[in-house]
């Protein structure tokens, strides 16, 4: 009997190829849909899982007030692993992690490594990155100790040993290969290709709260302590802001852990040793997903309802030979599982053959392993079962329980069915006005971002490295780089402005006011090449340059600040009344000039004080304003003017527009896959109604062609068919319009610097789901209008 169910499904699938097309085509698009959605979510919540110690592993994150504004960073001081070690029982071991970009040489080959980390001796007993050489307990364990991936190894050494062969590591220092290590999986927030011992840093021979440059991670002894042992270092926090860092009033300063496996999707710092996802992106894809699935199944429900109509004839003869309710059920399960079934295995096969682009478009490398995996698999066929009996159920029953009498007599009718469908319409369009109004919102905020007068200029501006050996050539350098076309200024800071994360305070000398700040040693030309906007008092000279009193091993050192004007407002003055004021940063100076406020963190952030000051000894980057014209010569001017005077380094650069959109790469890549699923699940919402109209169409033939002998136009024939689908339309609008607006002004929430939802995106996308429909209803509508009403007539 079941075979002979298999039979006639195949032979029914046959025999009506757009319906067949229709389900099986949107199945599969929405199960691919799902499956490569699936995967991607299921990578994003893996992160930092494969770690053995994982559930006892935690992040000391800061958090403090020195002044007016409170501060959260992920970057403590080197005091914090050792002391908490030394304090707390709870904690077995310790590490710091220090990301420096280094310059590598072997022999001839020299490479600026961007995965540089410097780590503290625990680090392989703490993390589960396998050694493939090395002992993991004495790998770290001295200065000058050298850890290696294997691509590094290969991209280095080639095939020979590495093991005891000594690199130069940023020009200054040799450091000995003491193991090499697999390559870190992509599911991990820490990455990198070498690692040097800690020890080897001047900063590991002193310990500090303050200096906030290192992650500090925690190995407990058990997993259950991590809620008791918080409580513990919030108060422990509070005694030494009070005995060892002078905390006084309304300033506080305390420490959080944060349990590894919730950083990369929970966490809201952004300063950690790689950018983080966002747990409510997780949450928006997978209700896309579910969202196309559904809208699948609802196809499949309408047209299997519809179609049935086609079918009086052969259900009559059914119950007449004997065939009860459960075995007329039973054959339309069957059909509805294989062609589920069609559909899950040719979603499969899109689902790899698309799988790259789905890697080019979220950022990730999936493998398409992970799609014939046992997990995978077991669970397409549980998604396949589902899916059979809940789009497959309702026509099921609706088929079986039909009355013989009435079957013979008047056909299977739509009506019986019609509240359902019309229901399920309406479902489809409030899902496809949802998402057309949620990206909408979504381009409109990044465009927002890409398009805001940041307050300086980032376009056409080269940034390059600096090293101690390029510092002691500045001048030089900045000379020769003056002078190659097409360069129109050059300038040199601490760090980008795009995300400026050194930490400080800033002391009023009159009244001893103190806030915190962010800090940017700089040249006395960051101001012209950055174009930032002097809105009281003047920019640097080089006579500011000159007397700037390096001796006495800076003892002599007098700051020249410019603040901007969240700093100025901060300490209660007034642009105007800011300038010449002394204020202190270990060492008094004296305020040059207040700056507008420009963005020098991502939109998440508001914009806070900000101090600007004169050290030409700090830089780490040159910024060259470049002009539009001819880049190409200019760069291969820079790069020999580069190369002449610094043979040890290459000349890698990047531009400070892609930096600056590399903050929002999680929103980028995010808003791309929910664009490109929104217009998968509308599309597939249109091709459910165009096979439906289609249906609809057959069982209105005999009426139209009525009509059309009393005297109706095609434009009459159009009218009648699409009014009944634009009402159902409009009912979307009414429901999708306040369900869009509350899930987009929770998303927007995450942004300090947002826009204002528009009142016309609404019309808008209804205006959209309107014409999108109508489409898809027309061709059918009108086939059916030209139609000759005789044969219509005859026929019917």
């Amino acid at each position: 009997m079941i075979s002979n169910y298999f039979k006639i499904a195949l032979r029914h699938l046959k025999k009506n190829k757009l319906y067949a097309f229709v389900n099986i085509a949107g199945l599969a698009i929405g199960i691919a849909s799902c499956l490569l959605i699936g995967i991607y979510i299921w990578q994003e919540l893996s992160y930092d899982r494969f770690h053995k110690n994982a559930e006892r592993i935690t992040r000391v994150t800061w958090q403090y007030n020195f002044g007016d504004a409170e501060t959260k960073t992920a970057n403590t001081g080197t005091k914090v692993g050792p002391q908490f070690r030394r304090t707390f029982p709870e904690v077995e071991t310790y590490v710091r992690l220090l990301k420096y970009p280094r310059v590598l040489k072997y022999e001839d080959k020299v490479f600026e490594e961007k995965n540089f980390l410097y780590g503290d001796s625990a680090f392989f007993s703490m993390f589960t990155f396998p050694l493939l050489k090395g002992n993991p307990a004495t790998v770290l364990d001295a200065p000058e100790k050298l850890v290696m991936t294997q691509s590094m190894a290969n991209k280095y050494f080639g095939n020979s040993d590495p093991i005891g062969k000594t690199v130069n590591v940023g020009g200054t220092k040799d450091f000995v290969v003491t193991g090499i290590v697999a390559d870190a999986p992509e599911n991990s927030q820490i990455q990198f290709d070498f690692i040097g011992s800690f020890t080897t840093l001047n900063a590991s021979k002193t310990e500090k709260w303050n200096e906030a440059n290192y992650i500090t991670y925690l190995l407990l002894q058990q997993k259950a302590q991590l809620a008791p042992l918080q409580q513990k270092v919030a108060e422990y926090a509070k005694k030494v802001g009070k005995e060892e860092m002078q905390v006084e009033g309304n300033n506080y300063m305390t420490f959080h852990l944060e349990p590894l496996t919730k950083v990369h999707l929970y966490s809201k710092l952004d300063d950690g040793l790689e950018p983080n996802n966002n747990i409510v992106y997780i949450y928006i894809l997978a209700a896309v997903a579910l969202l196309i699935l559904l809208v699948a199944g609802v196809n499949y429900t309408n047209l299997s309802t519809a179609q049935s109509a086609g079918r009086s004839a052969e259900i009559g003869m059914r119950k007449v030979m004997g065939a009860r309710k459960w075995q007329v059920f039973n054959q339309f399960i069957c059909e509805s599982f294989v062609l589920t079934l069609f559909a899950v295995i040719l979603a499969l096969g899109l689902s790899a053959i698309l799988l790259p682009y789905f890697n080019e478009l979220s950022g990730k490398d999936l493998e398409r392993k992970i799609l014939f995996s046992p997990l995978t698999l077991g669970g397409l066929l549980i998604l396949a079962i589902l899916v059979t009996f809940t789009a497959g159920a309702y026509p099921a029953l609706v088929l079986s329980n039909s009355k013989i009498i009435q079957i013979l007599k008047s056909g299977f009718r739509l009506t019986s069915s019609g509240g359902l469908r019309k229901s399920l319409i309406v479902l489809q369009f409030v899902i496809s006005i949802f998402l057309i109004v949620s990206t909408i919102v979504i381009l409109q905020q990044l465009s927002y971002i890409q398009n805001k007068a940041l307050g300086y200029n980032k376009e056409q501006v080269l940034v390059l490295p600096l090293d101690a050996k390029v510092l002691d050539q500045y001048d030089d350098f900045k000379q020769a780089f003056s002078r190659s076309p097409g360069v129109l200024s050059v300038g040199g800071a601490y760090e980008s402005p795009t995300d400026i994360g050194w930490g400080d305070g800033l002391t009023s000398v009159s009244d001893g006011k103190k806030i915190s700040i962010n800090a940017l040693p700089a040249d006395e030309s960051i101001v012209k090449t950055l174009e930032l906007q002097i809105i009281a008092g003047s920019d640097y000279t080089l006579t500011d340059v000159q007397q700037f009193d390096t001796s006495d091993n800076g003892n002599n050192i007098r700051y020249q600040f410019m603040l901007n004007e969240s700093a100025v407002k901060a300490f209660g003055w007034t642009p105007q009344e800011a300038i010449g004021k002394k204020v202190a940063k270990g060492r008094e100076g004296v305020i040059k000039a207040v700056v507008k406020d420009f963005h020098f963190r991502s939109f998440h952030e508001e914009i806070k004080p900000l101090a600007i000051f004169l050290d030409r000894q700090m830089l780490g980057c040159f910024f060259v304003k470049v002009a539009d014209n001819n880049l190409p010569g200019t760069l291969s001017s820079l790069e020999k003017t580069w190369k002449q005077r610094v043979p040890n380094r290459p000349f890698e650069y990047s531009f400070l527009d892609e930096e600056y959109n590399a903050l929002y790469k999680t929103e980028q890549r995010t808003a791309s896959v929910f664009t490109t699923f929104s217009t998968l699940a509308i599309l597939l919402a249109c091709l459910g109604l165009f096979a439906l109209t289609a249906y609809v169409m057959v069982q209105r033939t005999k009426e139209i062609g009525i009509r059309k002998v009393f005297g109706a136009t095609v434009t009459d024939i159009l009218t009648l068919v699409s009014k009944d689908f634009l009402k159902l339309i409009l009912i979307s609008m009414v429901i999708s319009i306040p369900v869009a607006l509350y899930a987009i002004n929770i998303w927007l929430k995450d942004f300090a610097y947002r826009i204002t939802v528009e009142w016309w995106v609404f019309p808008l996308a209804g205006l959209l789901a309107i014409l999108i429909a109508f489409f898809a209803i027309s061709y059918q509508a009108i086939k059916a209008a030209v139609a000759n009403p005789v044969k219509s007539l005859r026929t019917e």
